[in-house]
C-alpha cells in the first residue's frame, strides 16, 4: 500500500481534446511525470488552477482519497469525464431543466401529431 500524501499544493489541467476531463499534479513536478502516451490521448493541457489538497477537503467529481494515493504513487491523477446520462431511462431522476426541456419536445409532438391526415378537424 502506498503512502497517501497529507497535503499538497496541485496545479490541475483541463484537457483540450475531451471534455470534462482534468489532471491533477504536485505543482511542484508539473507534468514531467506523467507519461506521454497520456498526454497524447489528454492534448493540449490548459492549466485551470492550483489548490492545496488535503484529506479533508472535497472535491465535487473525485475522491479526496483516491487522488493523494495517486498523486503519492504516480504523480498524477486523471479525473476521468462523468459517464453519459442516464435520464432517458430515468425520467424522474432528472434534473429539473432536463424534465422541462422533455416536456416541451413532447408538447410540440403532440401538436403535430393532431394534424395526421384524416384527423377531423
Amino acid at each position: 500500500m502506498s503512502a497517501v500524501m497529507n497535503r499538497v499544493l496541485c496545479s490541475i489541467y483541463k484537457s483540450s481534446k475531451k471534455d470534462e476531463m482534468y489532471l491533477y499534479v504536485p505543482k511542484i513536478s508539473g507534468l514531467k511525470p506523467v507519461p506521454e502516451v497520456l498526454m497524447q490521448m489528454f492534448g493540449t493541457p490548459r492549466h485551470v488552477t492550483d489548490m492545496f489538497l488535503a484529506p479533508e477537503r472535497q472535491l465535487a467529481r473525485a475522491d479526496i482519497t483516491q487522488v493523494l494515493e495517486k498523486l503519492a504513487s504516480q504523480q498524477f491523477y486523471l479525473q476521468m469525464p462523468p459517464q453519459p446520462e442516464y435520464f432517458s431511462e430515468h425520467a424522474q431522476d432528472a434534473p429539473a431543466w432536463r424534465r422541462r426541456s422533455a416536456a416541451n419536445a413532447t408538447d410540440t409532438l403532440s401538436v403535430s401529431d393532431n394534424n395526421e391526415p384524416g384527423a377531423s378537424t
